[in-house]
Formats: structure tokens, sequence, C-alpha cells
């Protein structure tokens, strides 16, 4: 029997989120378990082997059967919904990363609900007839100055006029996952490379001519393979697809001497034929020979080119266009260091970079090369443009979490809210307070578009609005009324309740300003000084504010902090909020039951 491997990722936040600890069953078709195990620090298991078929039947145009073995895997931990994900195919010599993206459980909840995904066979293997329609050329009012990846790009789960809900992912993952639906990654290289070149170009053809955005949709594709190509969220996705999309995900197909990326329809072939490419047949011209080029010569016009656009939207910084590594040196160093640096918090499996500030040195290569093994990148040590492009996406994303955090101290969002009734063309507090509860929520809801955070209540809001109570169950009429806060609410205290918190900068400690603190009582505590903390706060007075958050020099740390209980912690919170238990507090304090009364100052292990 062939073998096949299997790997599980749990996180939640756009990845900005590694979950530890999670419960994970692996079974077989029948409901037996072949594995039980948990996930590390990176949220990520073992790599598992697993029986499978020959590859050679994935290879062959003419089989019948099923050319895998699907397997089930459930998903479980303790403050998060369940997922349950059925018929993973595996396939011989292949490794499966399967992304497994957890949602929090509302501070409502009894007990987690389970949701189920079913992968199954790719679109190749289906029968269905693709009526894909598209253009090249549009009139000018219509299509975009220049060829954009989009980042996230909004994918619509059904047909363009169905009620299905929208996701919004990252434009290689959305590659890679289109590719892993639609073909079998067994193909020869120069195959996978031709049909992701078609994959890529297709769906940069919707965003520049804005094909769906000009009919008054809200998403720039669908996973309807009649209308566009086949996306299963929540999917596994293929090692050997993976690395081709890493190397080419920013390249396109246009003719020559134009700048619009080619219409680049496809269908299998075999069972349905088409007048784009044959996904079979591209298996056929690889095994002659054929390059990628040549393969795409043999379906499209003769003058085609592939290209690239180093244009990715919503990315911190621009990739310098030359891969760095070691004897590097420059802001672009500096700037991957810098970003490292905070994704370590994070992920603390990553080494902390020792080499100065602009040089890349054996340290910032370790660091790359254990960040590459985390994200499924090539671990070489070196930032091409695939790496760079992770590192600055996931840089975005836990920065913009600590942000929220912050901001929602600042906000004092508190437990109870607003008793406004809140509609397009609202504006005020309550609207920034709406506004910041949808982009929190938005980070662990992929079908959440995040609202921009003007205090006024415009067609962006509405949209968002929309979305939660689609997905929430309640009427989706974009008004915020006392059910659709509450539904935020419990969102976003669920949230807070059972998101593990990052850990502070190395060497640091981190400390929630109490009733009564000033910096020199903070600073005898902590053995260090008013200066220090100053400094590594960036604080240009000694005023301090209940609730502010300040990293302390971890020095000669005490074995606990004092707290001042407030209206509404309990034990459990407080050991969430402080990475302990509820045992360790109580034990420190001589509690024998839970009960806290408000102004009761507690010993908390620091």
């Amino acid at each position: 029997m062939a073998i096949g491997y299997l790997t599980i990722q749990a996180r939640t936040a756009h990845d900005a989120v590694p979950l530890r600890g999670v419960q994970i069953r692996v079974m077989n078709k029948q409901g037996n378990s072949i594995y039980i195990l948990t996930t590390d620090e990176n949220g990520e298991t073992e790599k598992l082997p697993l029986e499978t078929v020959d590859k050679s039947f994935s290879q062959n145009p003419y089989y019948t059967g099923t050319p895998f073995i699907g397997y089930n895997v459930l998903a479980q931990k303790s403050g998060f919904n369940s997922l349950y994900v059925k018929d993973i195919p595996i396939y011989e010599g292949e490794n499966a990363l399967l992304p497994l993206t957890l949602i929090p459980m509302q501070e409502s909840q009894r007990s987690p609900l389970q949701a189920e995904i079913t992968i199954g066979k790719p679109a190749v293997a289906e029968q269905d007839t693709r009526r894909q329609e598209g253009t090249v050329a549009a009139p000018e009012s219509r299509i975009l100055r220049q060829v954009v990846i989009p980042n996230p790009i909004t994918v619509h789960l059904g047909a363009p006029t169905s009620p299905a809900s929208n996701v919004q992912v990252s434009f290689p993952d959305y590659v890679k996952n289109v590719a892993s639906s639609e073909i079998y990654p067994t193909w020869p290289e120069a195959s996978l490379r031709a049909n992701i070149y078609a994959i890529i170009t297709f769906a940069l053809n919707r965003v520049y001519t804005e094909w769906y955005r000009n009919r008054g949709y809200n998403f720039d594709i669908t996973n309807n393979t009649a209308y566009d190509q086949a996306f299963v969220y929540g999917r596994p996705i293929y090692d050997s697809i993976s690395r081709v999309v890493d190397a080419i995900f920013n390249e396109y197909v246009r003719r020559q001497g134009q700048i619009a990326p080619y219409f680049t329809s496809f269908c299998n072939g075999t069972t349905a034929t088409c007048q784009g490419l044959s996904q079979w047949g591209t298996v056929s011209l690889a095994n002659q020979g054929y390059t990628p080029l040549q393969i795409l010569r043999s379906y499209y016009p003769n003058d085609i080119e592939i290209v690239q656009t180093n244009v990715i939207t919503n990315v911190l910084s621009s990739y310098p266009g030359t891969p760095l590594k070691v004897g590097s040196a420059g802001l672009d160093v500096q700037t991957i260091q810098t970003y490292l640096s905070r994704i370590r918090r994070n992920y603390p499996a990553i080494p902390s970079i020792s080499d100065p500030a602009g040089t890349f040195g054996n340290s910032t290569k370790a660091a790359v090369t254990k960040f590459q093994s985390i994200f499924n990148l090539t671990p070489d040590g070196i930032v091409g443009k695939s790496t760079w492009y992770k590192i600055s996406s996931l840089y975005a994303a836990v920065t913009k979490l600590a942000e929220l955090n912050s901001e929602g101290s600042t906000l004092g969002i508190g437990t109870v809210p607003p008793s406004s009734t809140l509609r397009q063309g609202s504006r005020g507090p309550d609207v920034i307070t709406l506004q910041y509860l949808l982009n929190l929520v938005s980070e662990y809801y992929p079908g959440i578009p995040a609202p921009a955070q003007d205090g006024i209540f415009g067609s962006g809001t509405r949209q968002s609005v929309i979305a939660f109570q689609q997905i929430m169950g309640l009427q989706t009429d974009g008004i915020v009324g006392a059910a659709t806060w509450r539904a935020l609410y419990n969102a976003y205290l669920g949230i807070d309740q059972n998101i593990p918190s990052p850990g502070p900068d190395p060497g640091t400690i981190t400390y929630v300003v109490q009733p009564g603190d000033s910096l020199w009582l903070i600073s005898q505590r902590y053995g260090t000084t008013v200066d220090a903390i100053k400094r590594l706060n960036n604080l240009t007075s000694d005023m301090l504010s209940i609730g502010q958050v300040l990293k302390i020099p971890s020095g000669q740390t005490p074995g606990y902090i004092e707290y001042t209980v407030r209206a509404g912690d309990t034990l459990w919170l407080l050991s969430r909020r402080y990475n302990t238990t509820v045992d360790a507090i109580k034990r420190l304090n001589g509690l024998s039951s839970d009960m806290l009364n408000i102004g009761q100052v507690l010993k908390i292990p620091a």
C-alpha cells in the first residue's frame, strides 16, 4: 500500500494566533481513530503517514475510480467551536497541509457548536459543464489602471445570485486552495505550473475588469465552477502545489503589447470540452516535455507571455526585488528583523535575532528559516518574494490585533452594549464602538469585511453589519438594534475570554496599570527604574491611566504582581489574562473558594 502524509495547523485570526493544545482525532471513513494527538506551540501536529493508493491512478485520465483514500479529522479545544473535516484526499508521496481555523465560542454559549466541511474529489474529476464568461478588454471606465494582486480577495461561496456568504483570504492562499480543489497534486510540475498560471490569470482578470463589482456584487469571484473556478474554504493544501504558487503567485498571462490578464478559461478536457485550456491535456503535453509556456500557447494565442506585477494591496512594505540572505544589509533587512521580532511574540519557537540592525547574519537566517518551516515555505533562510509577502502579511495581522486590543481598552468597550439603534447615516461614538467591534470580530470570522473606523455609518459599515447578521442568523437588515448589539458583544467577549494572549517581548513582562499605581511604585516592585520603563514604553511624562498596558524590563521580577479586583472579574478570567491557572492564584492567596470582592487585592503569579 502506498503512503501519503497529513500535517495539521490549528490557528485563528488569519494565522496571527496559533492554537496550542487542540485535540486532534484522525479517522478513516469507518470512523475508526488512527491518530489521537494535540497541537504544539505553533498550533501544529507532526507529519502523519497514512495509507493510500498508487499515484499512477491520479495521473490517468481514463481511470474511473477514486485515485486517493479519504480521511476525516475532528478538532476540539476548550473555549472554541469544534471543526469536523470529512473526506480529505491523501495521495501517494504528497503532504496535505490542513488548516484548521477555529472560531472562539461566544460568551453566551453553554457548549461548543460543530462546523463541518466536506472536501472530496477535485473539480477535474467532475462532469459539470463550464460556461465561464469573461473579457480581456473592457470599456476604460470599467477596468483598473494596473494589474493588482488583491490582498485579500473576496470569494462568494456559491453562484453569483445565491445568498451564500463571502470569505476573504490572501491571494496566495486563494490560488493554493483553487489549485488543490481543481486538479491532482501528483501531476508533472510543468502541468501544475501551466494550470496554476491559468488559475492566477483567471482570478486577476476578474479583479482587473471588476467583473462582479461592476454588476453590483460585493465580491471579486465565486467558487462556482460553472462561472469561475473551484474553491473549498478550509480544505487541505498540497506541498507540490504550495511550492509552485509561492514561486509564481504574482505572475500572470497576457498578450504581448497588452496589460490586461488574458481570460484563461479552462475545463477538464475529457468529460467536458471548451475553447480554453484542457486540464488533462496539460498532463499529456508535460509528459512530452513541453514547458509551461508552451503548454499555455497550445490552448491560448501564440503571442501570450508570462509577466509579473509587484503591486500587492495591503502589504506594508514592498518586496525589494532581490532576495535577502546572509551578507545582505540595509533598511530592507532591518524591516524583516523588526517584523520577525514582533511575530516571535505570537510564535515563540522563532529564535531571537542578535545581529545588528540592518545586518543579515546567522541569527537572522535562523529566525527566517524557522518562520519558513512554520508556514510551509522552503526553509532555506533566504527572504525571497514569497517569504517577504508572508512575513509582511503576518506582521500586519499580529499588529492589527494588538492595536485593536489597545484601542478596545481606550474606548472603554465594557460588557454592556449601547442602547442606541444605528443605521446607515448614523454618526458618533457609538458608531466608533460598532466599527471597532466589527473590526475585531472580522479577524476571527473571514466572512465579515472590516469597516473603516471613522465614526460614520456608511455603506462599508452596513455591508459589515449585514455579513455579521448573516453569520449569526439574525435579520439581515443592516440596522444595529438590541439583538445585533448583543450578538456583537457575545462574540467580542467570547474572543476576549478564549483567545490566548501572545507573550511579551523577550526580556519584558506586561503590566496593566491599577488604581494608585505610579511609575516609581511599579519600578520598585519590579526592581527597575522609572527611566527604564519610560524608555521602553516611549513615555514623555510620568502620567499613567488606569488600564494602560506597560512593558516592564524583566530585571529583578518578583514571583507575583498585585492586582485589585474590579467589577466583572473572576478567577478564571484573571488566570487567562495573566497566563496562569485558577489553582495557582488560589494557592498564592490562600483562597478556599472562587468568590472575589471588588477592591480585593490579589497576588497573581508573574
